[in-house]
C-alpha cells in the first residue's frame, strides 16, 4: 500500500531577524504539511540558534545557498533595501513568495517583482496581514459590491506605538523578550526605507487599496520628521476616475496601546466606517438602512498568521482569490509612498504614482 499523502511543502526563510523568527517562522513550523527547510541570516552564532531552535534542515549566511535547494515557498524578510534581488532569485528558482512589506523601496523594482511573478507562473504575496482579519474579505467583497456606490472620497489614519522603532536607542519594551532585537539601521535609515511612511503607512495604504480597487494617481504630502526620520504623514491623494481622500498616519500611540485603524469612505449612496481599533465596522445609505458588521471583541488585532497560511495553501493549488495581499497592491502602495515622500521633499508640490507598464 502507497501512502498517498502530498509531500510537504519545502519552505525557507531569507532574513530571520526579529519579526521573521517572532512570527513569520512559528507561523509556519506550525502549519501542516510544512518543512523548514531552508533559512538564511547574517551572523553566524544567530544563524545557528535560530535554525537550532525551530529545527531547519539547512542554514546559510548566503541566501542563494538556500534558493539552490530550490523550495517550494520562501519568506523574504530581511531589511526593505533587500527584497528586491531576494525575491526576483526565490522567483527565478521556482518558488512562491511572501515579501515583508513595504515590498520594495523602488517603484520600478516592485512593479518588476510583478511581472516577473506573473511570467513564471508564481504566486507573489505581499505581508500586509490586516487584509486576512476576520470579515475583512466580507467588507471588501461589500464595498465592490456597491453597498455605497460609487466611492467618492476615501480617508486612512494610522496610528501606531512605534516611535521607539524609528527613533531613539531606546527600543520597544517588546523587544526585551522577542528572539532577536531589531537593528537600528533597518528601521532608522531613510536611506534604506527608514521611517514611518514605509515601515507602518504601507499597511494602511495596503489595506485601503486592496478593499475598494481605488489606484492613488497623484499625491501632495508633508512629512513630521526627527533625525531626517519621518514619524508623522499627512498627504491628500486623488484617483483614478475622480475620487479624492487623504492618507494620515503617526507613531504616536503609547507602547503598550493598541494601533489605531480607521478607514472612512463615502460613496454616492452612501457611507462606510472601519475602526478596526474598536472591532467595529458600518454601513450607512441613502435609503435609510444600516449595516453592522458581525465582529467580535478583538476580532481586527492585527497579526501576519493569515499571508502565510495563504501562501502555502497558494502553492498545493487553492484558489487564487486566497491571495489578499497581492504583489499587484504591494507594488501600488510602494509607488504611492515613493509619491508622498517625493512630494514632501519638494515642499508639498503634488507627484505623480508610478504605475506598471502595460503586460504586452
Amino acid at each position: 500500500m502507497t501512502d498517498s499523502s502530498p509531500a510537504p511543502l519545502r519552505a525557507a526563510v531569507s532574513g530571520a531577524g526579529w519579526y521573521g523568527a517572532q512570527s513569520h517562522i512559528p507561523t509556519l513550523a506550525a502549519l501542516p504539511g510544512v518543512r523548514l527547510d531552508g533559512v538564511c541570516r547574517l551572523g553566524a552564532a544567530e544563524l545557528a540558534r535560530v535554525a537550532g531552535h525551530f529545527g531547519f534542515a539547512f542554514a546559510a549566511e548566503d541566501y542563494r545557498a538556500v534558493l539552490d535547494r530550490r523550495p517550494d515557498i520562501v519568506v523574504v524578510s530581511t531589511p526593505h533595501h533587500l527584497h528586491h534581488a531576494q525575491v526576483r532569485d526565490a522567483l527565478d528558482a521556482g518558488a512562491h513568495v511572501l515579501c515583508e512589506k513595504p515590498m520594495t523601496l523602488d517603484p520600478a523594482e516592485a512593479w518588476d517583482l510583478v511581472a516577473r511573478a506573473r511570467a513564471a507562473r508564481r504566486h507573489l504575496l505581499v505581508a500586509n496581514g490586516y487584509q486576512y482579519l476576520p470579515q475583512v474579505d466580507v467588507l471588501r467583497a461589500a464595498i465592490r459590491g456597491g453597498a455605497i456606490g460609487e466611492i467618492e472620497t476615501a480617508q486612512v489614519t494610522f496610528i501606531s506605538a512605534t516611535r521607539n522603532v524609528f527613533h531613539g536607542a531606546e527600543g520597544q519594551q517588546s523587544w526585551k523578550t522577542t528572539f532577536f532585537r531589531p537593528e537600528r539601521g533597518t528601521w532608522q535609515d531613510p536611506a534604506r526605507g527608514g521611517g514611518f511612511a514605509y515601515g507602518q503607512m504601507s499597511h494602511a495604504i495596503a489595506l485601503l487599496c486592496w478593499l475598494t480597487g481605488l489606484l492613488p494617481v497623484s499625491v501632495s504630502a508633508q512629512t513630521f520628521r526627527r533625525d531626517a526620520v519621518d514619524l508623522g504623514v499627512a498627504a491628500s491623494v486623488a484617483f483614478a476616475g475622480g475620487a479624492v481622500g487623504s492618507l494620515t498616519g503617526a507613531a504616536t500611540m503609547p507602547q503598550g496601546s493598541r494601533a489605531l485603524m480607521r478607514i472612512f469612505l463615502g460613496g454616492r449612496e452612501g457611507t462606510l466606517l472601519a475602526e478596526f481599533d474598536r472591532d467595529s465596522c458600518e454601513i450607512r445609505r441613502e435609503d435609510g438602512t444600516q449595516r453592522r458588521f458581525d465582529l467580535a471583541p478583538g476580532d481586527w488585532i492585527y497579526h501576519c498568521r493569515g499571508p502565510i497560511e495563504a501562501l502555502a495553501a497558494l502553492a498545493r493549488g487553492a484558489d487564487p482569490a486566497r491571495t489578499q495581499s497581492p504583489g499587484e497592491t504591494g507594488a501600488t502602495t510602494v509607488a504611492t509612498i515613493a509619491a508622498l515622500l517625493a512630494s514632501a521633499a519638494a515642499g508639498g508640490a503634488a507627484r505623480p504614482v508610478r504605475r506598471a507598464e502595460a503586460p504586452p
